[in-house]
């Protein structure tokens, strides 16, 4: 066994893409890491922490604390969560040594488990798309698109707009939707030029703002997180 790792689920795919958390387990495990999935956990508290509730963003930020228990390792399959918690918990919680071994899936897997090989196959073309929170706050670009070059039979093609936000953006989504919507659309529109089949992303929040308007409009597009295609067989 490699370490324990405790698994945080985030809002999102807990309550709407449990598959994602299956596949960020089945990696993690397929690489020799013990995984749990505390179920005290609940939100990180970015909601609260970015409309200024400062005192429930706290609460939540030690519920966190509290529930990821001992483990070596926190992995978070969203770089808008792995960002709350590496960058915005020390105004909270100041100094707490977990902050400092909790990770962003891909760059747990680049960085820490350095994985060179772990016999996934998608054989199909895809476009990857950068979440503002893994880009901009973590630093994260080439994490993802070196996991998936290590993927059997696919084939990644980017779009001259790959940086730019999809427009969802948390609340931002529900007090402006109208530019939200317009924002995700000039998203598609690129990806759509590049001939790909599925819009992959490291952040579940990303891929629900786009699969949105790809139902509504339905477009020929699929979305996928990055964990699902790398437990992909």
């Amino acid at each position: 066994m490699r370490g324990k790792v405790s698994l945080f689920a985030t809002c999102l795919v807990d309550q709407l893409f449990p598959a994602v958390g299956i596949a960020t387990a089945d990696v993690l495990e397929r690489l020799g890491y013990s995984v749990s999935l505390p179920e005290a956990q609940t939100c990180c508290g970015q909601p609260a922490f970015n409309s200024g509730f400062r005192a429930e963003a706290r609460s939540a930020a030690e519920n966190f604390l509290r529930a990821m228990g001992e483990a070596d390792y926190v992995v978070i399959p969203s770089g808008s969560c792995a960002a709350m918690v590496t960058r915005h918990y020390s105004e909270l919680v100041p100094d707490h040594p977990l902050t400092a071994r909790t990770y962003e899936f891909s760059r747990f897997l680049t960085e820490v488990a350095a994985v060179d090989e772990f016999g996934a196959r998608f054989p199909h073309t895809v476009t990857y798309h950068d979440s503002c929170h893994s880009l901009r706050e973590l630093g994260i670009r080439d994490e993802p698109r070196r996991l998936l070059g290590k993927v059997a039979g696919l084939k990644l093609v980017e779009t001259d707009i790959a940086e730019e936000c999809c427009g969802f953006g948390g609340t931002f989504s529900v007090k402006f939707p109208e530019v939200s919507g317009a924002m995700a659309r000039t998203k598609l529109d690129a990806m759509l030029k590049t001939g790909a089949t599925h819009v992959v992303s490291a952040d579940a929040s990303c891929l629900m703002q786009l699969a949105g308007v790809i139902a509504r409009d339905r477009l020929p597009l699929k979305t996928i997180h990055l964990a699902e295609v790398l437990a992909s067989r």
